[in-house]
């Protein structure tokens, strides 16, 4: 069914209640339905390398379960029940989607980003509890078995550790020569280490106990993912499914074929598009381990289209942002939508995209927390570009002016801003976060989760993300916390403050950058700060390319950073930087805050001959709007 209004959206939800939308109660089961349905569909399909021609894996629905069922089993065998953990760190590859089914299928599965540090990886596993770890053998141009080594060192609950080698998926002459590039790891743990598919080739095609009907938690997600000591959400079977049944019941139908290279540790890719393929029956596809990241994947894009006959590709905006600079040079007739998500999409980057490739972007909106999907732009009638559309049924999204000491949060109206509060199949209403503190003040009216996120819903019931209430750094859909940034520089004995924000980037939304106050008397340049943070902030992508230097920075009364008007400085110093560089006599001489579309750069210039087309064309590349500045 297609929801075009929020009219519509009602009318689904007064049908009848949520539960009644789907019967499975557990991931397996839901996969086991799927199968009976389309036993010899293809399900799964994994590319070590991205060229159009290059070998491919794939499991039907039938394979697909039963090797699910041979590694819920084999992690039954290690001695995981229902409330223990089995942790993956992995690039994609197919093991990485059986670790998360059967994972959540045996206990509670917790996919972790391999590109955290081992100290972050063993925080994680040490909150967790985890007893199994599935990580990557040793293998040429990857340290991941080397980063699990280390981490699984400061998690001794960690009893397993289950090798995945890639050399299965090599043929001769290359899968020869592993042997002799493999790196030799030393343990620094005491955990068993075992290989993965060796283990599970042992075990039963049938799953070996009847689950309980009961909904429990099946997974931890941490949040973030380049700084600090991430906060690990816990989601329940009913949000994963929900996730799901959104998909399947208003876009996806079984003959669909999903080309996905985004991370299996990120929920993007587990929920909405695993979850979606798993309601469905449709196929995933999974290009290389690094996803958008691999050697080629962007080159051969639109082959891989092509090749699969992919009728949805799903994407972020940085990815829109290269593919954009490539020639579409295949035939992409059978793609029928784009899936974007993970950080606001530029309205002249959106037109690009569409223009270039026929295709319409369904632009959405989730959150780790949520067990992601909360809105998305409809399948039929009227898309509101720049919006992140309609919320999905049964999600109850609230703006509210929050009380920071948790107290009464009162409902703005209509195009007001204010907090995005949202209640669904998803949240875990009290108990979103494993540490039961970190859940304080987390809920408006203890029913719907603060998201951190500005914004305002219009008359049409369209949801618009206007800024953030929190002041996380989004870059290219990766979290970075701006404490880290802080932190590191009041190491320095020449800074008195400092503030880290998002500036605007054409290509990764926002980057940071940092704007600091000296100690009176001391001096520093700029070049010597920036060495500093390579220094001592750990994350490469948290590490600021700009500083500057300020007589002082923005204060409240109270002496609180004002991090808004930092956002103003870095909006009018990278808009003027970019019409310069375009050639264009105009400036940007400040942003200013509007009601309904938060920051806004002012534009000036004396050359009348300089069109709206022109600055769009320069300005459109970025998420926040422009407008001419008024005499």
């Amino acid at each position: 069914m297609e929801v075009a209004s929020i009219k519509e959206k009602i009318a689904v939800e007064q049908e009848m209640d949520v539960s009644g939308r789907w019967s499975a109660n557990t991931l397996f089961e839901l996969l086991s339905q799927t199968a009976d349905k389309f036993p010899q569909q293809k399900a799964l399909t994994f590319m070590l390398k991205s060229g159009p021609s290059d070998p491919e894996e794939t499991f039907t629905w039938t394979g697909l379960r039963e090797r699910t069922a041979q590694c819920a089993n084999l992690f039954r065998s290690l001695d995981v029940g229902e409330k223990d953990v089995v942790a993956y760190i992995l690039p994609n590859c197919n093991e990485a989607v059986l670790t998360f089914i059967a994972g959540s299928t045996a206990g509670i599965v917790n996919p972790i980003n391999p590109l955290l540090s081992a100290e972050q990886i063993g925080s994680i596993l040490r909150e967790t509890g985890a007893k199994v770890v599935v990580t990557l053998a040793p293998f040429p141009k990857t340290e991941v078995a080397q980063l699990v080594n280390e981490a699984v060192a400061l998690a001794p609950n960690v009893k397993t550790i289950l090798e995945v080698d890639l050399k299965r998926y090599l043929k001769p002459p290359l899968a020869w020569l592993i042997p002799l590039l493999r790196p030799k790891v030393e343990a620094k743990h005491a955990a068993k280490v075992l290989n993965f598919n060796t283990e599970a080739d042992k075990q039963s095609k049938t799953l070996g106990w009847v689950e309980a009907a009961e909904d429990r938690v099946a997974a931890y997600f941490h949040t973030g993912g380049t700084t600090g000591m991430p906060k690990v959400a816990q989601h329940k079977f009913s949000g994963m499914i929900y996730n799901g049944w959104c998909a399947e019941f208003q876009i996806l139908t079984h003959k669909d074929v999903l080309l996905c290279p985004l991370p299996m540790f990120h929920v993007f890719a587990a929920y909405p598009i695993l979850m979606a393929c798993m309601a469905s029956g449709a196929q995933m596809v999974m290009p290389t381990p690094q996803g958008y990241r691999g050697d080629g994947v962007f080159d051969n894009f639109w082959k891989l289209i092509e090749r699969h006959k992919a009728s949805f590709m799903v994407t972020v905006p940085t990815a829109v942002a290269a593919l954009m600079q490539r020639e579409v040079n295949a035939d992409v007739s059978s793609l029928k939508y784009a899936l974007c998500g993970s950080a606001p999409l530029p309205v002249e980057l959106f037109k690009k995209f569409e223009k270039a490739t026929g295709v319409r972007i369904l632009e959405g909106y989730g959150m780790t927390e949520a067990t992601c999907l909360i809105s998305i732009n409809p399948v039929a009638g009227e898309r509101k570009i720049g919006s992140v559309g309609l919320p999905f049924p049964y999600s109850d999204v609230k703006i509210y002016d929050c009380d920071p000491e948790g107290g009464v949060n009162t409902e703005r109206e209509l195009d007001q801003i204010g907090e995005i509060c949202v209640a669904n199949p998803g949240v875990f209403v009290g108990n979103t976060y494993v540490e039961a503190e970190k859940n304080e003040g987390l809920f408006a009216n203890g029913t719907h989760l603060r998201t951190g996120d500005l914004g305002r819903i219009d008359s049409d019931g369209f949801l618009w993300i206007t800024g953030r209430a929190k002041d996380l750094i989004i870059r290219g859909g990766h979290n970075i916390d701006p404490a880290e940034i802080e932190e590191a520089l009041a190491s320095h004995p020449a800074i008195a403050l400092s503030g880290a924000i998002g500036q605007p980037d054409a290509h990764s939304g926002e980057i940071p950058c940092v704007y600091v106050e000296l100690v009176g008397g001391a001096t520093v340049t700029e070049e010597e700060l920036i060495a500093h943070m390579k220094e001592h902030v750990e994350e490469r992508a948290a590490r600021p390319k700009y500083v500057e230097i300020l007589d002082e920075l923005p204060k409240t009364a109270v002496g609180k950073i004002l991090k808004n008007d930092l956002r103003k400085l870095a909006i009018a110093r990278v808009y003027t930087a970019a019409l310069q560089k375009a050639g264009l006599d105009a400036t940007v001489p400040l942003a200013v805050e509007d009601k309904k579309r938060g920051l806004v750069a002012q534009v000036k210039t004396e050359d009348v001959s300089i069109t709206d087309e022109a600055i769009t064309a320069v300005l459109g590349d970025f998420a926040r709007p422009w407008e001419w500045m008024k005499d």
